[in-house]
Order: C-alpha cells, then sequence, then structure tokens
C-alpha cells in the first residue's frame, strides 16, 4: 500500500512530465501509467493513495477506469482528480470536502492541483 503515493495516468508525455515536476517539486512520490490497463495494474498492486486520471486514454477510458475500481474492495476507496481537456474551467468541481472525485480542466492549475492532492493525502490537515 502506498498511501502517500500519487499514480498519474495520461497518454500525453507533456502532460505526464509536468505533473510529475509539479507532484516531484511539492516532495510526493508518484508512479505513472499512459493507459487505462496500465492504470488499472499499478492500482490494484500498489494502492495509491489518490490517482489524477484524464479522461481521454487510448484504450479505457477514464470514466471506465474509475468505474472497474469502484467496484472492486481494495481500490474502491482511492480518490480520483479527473484531469481533462473535456472538463471546462465551469464544470470544476473539487469543494466536496467529502467526495473522493474532484473534477479539473486541462490546462490546470498548479496550486489547485497540489491542493486537491494534498486534501486528499492528507485529510486530517485540511479538516
Amino acid at each position: 500500500m502506498a498511501k502517500n503515493e500519487v499514480l498519474i495516468v495520461d497518454d500525453d508525455i507533456i502532460t505526464q512530465n509536468m505533473l510529475k515536476t509539479a507532484l516531484g517539486n511539492a516532495g510526493y512520490h508518484f508512479v505513472v501509467a499512459s493507459n487505462g490497463k496500465e492504470a488499472l495494474e499499478k492500482a490494484m498492486g500498489r494502492i495509491p493513495g489518490v490517482i489524477i486520471l484524464d479522461i481521454m486514454l487510448p484504450d479505457l477510458d477514464g470514466g471506465e477506469v474509475a468505474e472497474i475500481l469502484r467496484k472492486n474492495a481494495r481500490t474502491k476507496d482511492i480518490p480520483v482528480i479527473f484531469l481533462s481537456s473535456l472538463i471546462s474551467k465551469e464544470e470544476e468541481r473539487t469543494e466536496a470536502k467529502k467526495d473522493i472525485i474532484s473534477f479539473l480542466s486541462k490546462p490546470y492549475n498548479r496550486e489547485i492541483l497540489l491542493n486537491e492532492v494534498r486534501r486528499f493525502l492528507n485529510p486530517a490537515v485540511n479538516s
């Protein structure tokens, strides 16, 4: 179990690198998956503390990945931050403190993203 680890799921190498830099500079550990199947393997094997998940992936889409994770007893409680260009700024949703799903649009605001990661990985700090 890797409760302080972030699983980055995005097929775009530029987005992966930007997320790795932002998370690394903020002191977070992370692993990367480039498609839905790889994301499921890594999530089920490592049980990360939070998943940053793109919606458009080359095999399974992000919604399918999240649905499969929710149906598995080991992974059903992993928070998911959907990060996608399909989400508009108006559709962003980060305020639901008890919810384990957030929606952020690309291009993303680094501080908002890090605040969401922090909220999920350090819930006692944000209570």
